[in-house]
């Protein structure tokens, strides 16, 4: 696929996030060749689908060299910490957004077992095989409204190397029976490299700061989560919103002054069937069990429910900070979090980063996932998802409004050719211009031309060789 013009919906989408980043911090605006250098890549990414200047270059038509992308991106002084913040806000002033719940989960992106120059890259769990690769894991925060879902925020999170080469030699010193007292005390984490749950609490504050007048009624996320001083501190930092999380078969609740394990609770006094409603459609059975306990690994009283779904032989114990809610509202929340995994596959399908982003350094990593993160933000100012949205009807599908958008970008390309001054003119620029930058010829090694053949045959100096 070949662009000419960034598409102008994109080109409305960055004014708005340039109006976005004046009204905040004017001193930060954006100049004009950083907003058609925005364009040109918002644009580049969904017509190629990847965060490759190569892959631009050739898009573009030689617009722009790979240099002088590379130049862009890193020395320019677009102010990288506003875009997706201020994204974040031109989408809720188009769509008049205030209120909405926050799903918070964490996803993997498999790099090469060679990387040395990508920042945030350590060995990670690989799920489909069971075993480990290297690669980077992401914390991110969606937000999900009435209307729309978006992402508002992300960071990489980076294990302790002093907690896990303490925790390797722990092991193995405990496989060779050393005892406990004769083994190393186990360090305290270093504040440079957080936790996954202090990372999402750090996330949540920036969301708040940013945008203080959206009401959040509730915040989701996975087991990884569920812990006191993470569902604490978000409690604290949004009044009266539902903390959402799940806690271990295993994780201690009192009931009548006595300590059992939450999984031999809900043995003794067993969920009963119901019908809910999943993210606002389908009906489904569950048999369902709560009440409030008080669970000891938090030090306070949880709303605890156990929950399992038609056709599962084990419940999952879910666990909300907010105890005035009715346990089918809470169930149907917790729904929503898989509209987080949703986000995950459009994101690494569609929209530029699941393949070909391979820019080094903590910057090259940070601001390439920022890039593609506004693609799926631009998407909502796309006149047919716009029109969708008003008049209240489904949103398109990211995939399929990406494959609009590249039929979109070539027509307005042959637009631009055929309504210029002079088209037969342009037309032959166009054309040189794709033999330069487009279509290249490299020579063929499968082919014996130019090289040397070889002498295949019989030497007459050699026949009597052949003599018995």
């Amino acid at each position: 696929m070949l662009i000419g013009e960034p598409l102008p919906f994109i080109k409305n989408y960055v004014d708005k996030l340039n109006e976005a980043i004046k009204a905040h911090c004017p001193e930060k605006e954006l100049s004009r060749i950083q907003r058609y250098w925005l364009s040109f890549c918002v644009t580049a990414i969904i017509v190629t689908n990847s965060v490759c200047w190569s892959r631009f270059q050739k898009a573009g038509i030689g617009q722009y060299g790979i240099g002088a992308l590379s130049w862009m991106f890193r020395k320019s002084s677009i102010p990288w910490e506003l875009l997706l913040q201020m994204s974040v806000a031109a989408i809720l002033r188009q769509y008049g957004i205030i209120e909405g719940c926050i799903g918070i989960d964490d996803t993997d992106k498999k790099r090469s077992k060679s990387t040395r120059k990508i920042s945030f890259v350590h060995k990670i769990k690989h799920k489909p095989s069971g075993g480990y690769v290297m690669g980077q894991s992401i914390v991110f925060l969606v937000l999900i409204t009435p209307k729309i879902t978006i992402p508002v925020g992300f960071a990489f999170h980076m294990p302790d190397p002093g907690l896990r080469a303490w925790s390797k030699n722990n092991k193995k010193l405990k496989e060779k029976g050393v005892p406990k007292k004769e083994r190393p005390a186990k360090p305290d984490r270093d504040k440079n490299y957080p936790t996954m749950q202090q990372i999402a609490v750090s996330l949540l504050e920036k969301f708040r700061k940013a945008h203080p007048q959206i009401h959040i009624q509730c915040v989701f996320a996975d087991a990884l989560y569920g812990t006191k001083d993470f569902v604490d501190k978000t409690s604290a930092l949004f009044k009266g919103a539902q903390v959402i999380s799940q806690i271990r078969e295993n994780q201690l609740v009192r009931f009548r002054n006595r300590n059992r394990t939450v999984k031999d609770y809900f043995e003794a006094f067993p969920g009963t069937e119901q019908t809910m409603q999943v993210r606002g459609g389908e009906q489904i059975k569950v048999t369902a069990g709560s009440a409030r306990l008080h669970v000891h690994a938090h030090g306070k009283k949880r709303f605890v429910i156990a929950l399992k779904y038609e056709g599962e032989d084990q419940y999952r114990y879910i666990i909300a900070s907010e105890l005035s809610w009715r346990t089918i509202d809470i169930m149907e929340a917790y729904t929503l979090r898989w509209l987080v995994e949703v986000f995950f596959q459009d994101w690494k399908a569609n929209e530029g980063w699941g393949k070909l982003t391979k820019q080094p350094g903590e910057e090259g990593s940070s601001r390439s996932l920022i890039l593609s993160l506004l693609v799926d933000h631009s998407l909502f100012f796309h006149p047919a998802q716009t029109a969708q949205l008003e008049n209240k009807l489904p949103a398109y599908t990211v995939g399929s409004l990406t494959e609009k958008i590249k039929v979109e970008a070539i027509m307005n390309l042959f637009e631009q050719i055929i309504f210029s001054d002079a088209p037969v003119k342009r037309f032959k620029e166009f054309a040189k211009a794709v033999e330069n930058n487009v279509v290249k010829l490299y020579p063929s090694t499968k082919h014996m031309i130019s090289r040397d053949y070889g002498k295949f045959e019989a030497l007459p100096s050699l026949k009597h060789r052949c003599e018995a």
